[in-house]
């Protein structure tokens, strides 16, 4: 499928298609400077992986490094060290979406409830995600994930909680849509080999028809971004001069529309490699050292 239409740059966002790299550069920075409504967290430094413990201090470090340009965190584990996210980032002014990574490992999905449950008790998170892309992955059944959604909201009376997961997924599982309080929805033109040219528009639909699916909920874009290096998907090329076309365009989109959109991701993960391709390893706005890739 094409989705290359040189007529409709002018409506897929800001045609930044002929402007020079200092230019881009520039936009990128007056844009960041303006910041982001919310940023997906990478902890994980280059030795280290899932299954690594991550360290209080380079969640601090890692966090003071976004935290000028950001005024949501979104956390995607509550074990291994995690759990110090949320707390870490309110001290630097930050609004937190805390999550639980679940998957079919029935002990460590308890322990991530309970930790969950507990930072939100605290009072370090605004916002709760009961497992990612779970039902994507086909780690737990529907009925399973709800029994997890619905111990959490029993629990935290007052705090949105809802579950993430591809915009489609919601169309297609009415019961999880039901349970949430708020749509959480990952939305990816790159993934599904969308030309560059036309990426805002599909990423506008994914939003709406996640829209239209929560009948009157809230939506909110939890990842979305594009790569700066790999290997392409379809027409989805991974190259510096789309993937700072396409971070300039989903911000303007999301301050223009009041979207609220969490980036994805703070920082080039190299252990996603091994689950993505060389292209896991570059969706960061910084890179693997923490300096800023664009700017």
């Amino acid at each position: 499928m094409s989705f290359r239409n040189d007529n409709i740059l002018s409506l897929a966002g800001l045609d930044v298609t002929n402007k020079s790299e200092a230019d881009l550069r520039s936009l990128f920075t007056e844009i960041l400077s303006k910041g982001m409504h919310g940023i997906c967290f990478s902890p994980y430094l280059e030795n280290q992986k899932p299954g690594s413990y991550i360290t209080e201090e380079q969640i601090r470090n890692r966090i003071k490094l976004i935290s000028p340009y950001a005024k949501w965190i979104r956390s995607f584990s509550c074990t291994e060290g995690n759990e110090m996210i949320p707390a870490i980032a309110k001290e630097y002014g930050l609004k937190t979406m805390a999550g639980a990574w679940l998957g079919e490992n029935q002990a460590i999905n308890e322990e991530e409830i309970s930790n969950l449950i507990r930072i939100a008790k605290d009072g370090y998170a605004d916002l709760v995600a009961v497992g990612n892309e779970v039902l994507y992955r086909e780690d737990l059944t529907e009925e399973e994930l709800l029994k997890f959604i619905v111990q959490v909201k029993n629990e935290l009376p007052g705090i949105p909680v809802g579950y993430v997961d591809a915009y489609y997924e919601f169309c297609n599982r009415p019961s999880i849509t039901e349970a949430c309080d708020i749509i959480y929805a990952n939305c990816y033109p790159f993934w599904e080999g969308c030309n560059i040219d036309c990426s805002l528009l599909y990423m506008k639909d994914m939003y709406h028809r996640a829209l239209r699916t929560g009948n009157g909920k809230k939506v909110i874009i939890t990842e979305t971004g594009w790569p700066n290096r790999g290997t392409s998907i379809g027409e989805a090329e991974p190259t510096f001069h789309n993937a700072i076309r396409y971070f300039i365009n989903t911000q303007k989109w999301s301050k223009e529309e009041d979207i609220d959109v969490f980036y994805f991701s703070s920082f080039d993960e190299m252990w996603k490699m091994s689950d993505e391709g060389d292209v896991g390893a570059y969706w960061g706005v910084w890179d693997k050292d923490g300096n800023l890739k664009y700017s």
